[in-house]
């Protein structure tokens, strides 16, 4: 089963979804895609979707999927890494209204240069990232908390 979260932020993320609901009609995806659409007004055709799942729910999705497909978001992220989860991020961009600034752009980068999510930078290139990311072996997250907040903090202070 494939995840896909776009986050509780009050902006839509409607080309990440009309993406991957276009993937699914392609039939690139066969399997089961649950959908968490937050404030998108994009509704999935060929998906399971809801605007929003209560905690217990959106951990147990991200238990049992296989594949994790998520907007750049540091809590998903990081909680993905720590459970293994194989993850393509898909940063938010401010020149498309979906936030304020680009920082989730910077953060993804960051994750996918410590190998613990791969960044898909492109949306067209979606569906070549899931085949990529079935056989990529990512790094462990090694849980370091103090360290990780250091070296956290210190890359937003550079943003």
């Amino acid at each position: 089963m494939i995840f896909v979260t776009v986050g509780s932020q009050k902006f839509p993320f409607d080309r990440l979804l009309k993406q991957v609901d276009q993937i699914v009609e392609n039939r690139v995806i066969t399997e089961k895609v649950i959908v968490q659409t937050g404030h998108s007004r994009y509704a999935p055709r060929f998906c399971h979707c809801r605007a929003f799942y209560g905690r217990e729910e959106f951990s147990d999705l991200l238990e049992r999927c296989d594949v994790l497909i998520t907007h750049g978001g540091a809590g998903t992220m990081v909680e993905a890494a720590k459970r293994g989860k194989k993850t393509v991020a898909v940063p938010r961009l401010a020149r498309y209204g979906e936030h304020v600034d680009d920082h989730q752009l910077e953060l993804t980068r960051q994750l996918h240069a410590m190998n613990l999510v791969y960044a898909c930078l492109e949306m067209e290139r979606l569906a070549e990232a899931l085949r990529w990311v079935r056989n990529h072996r990512f790094n462990r997250f090694c849980s370091n908390t103090e360290a990780f907040s250091s070296a956290l903090n210190n890359f937003f202070r550079t943003l």
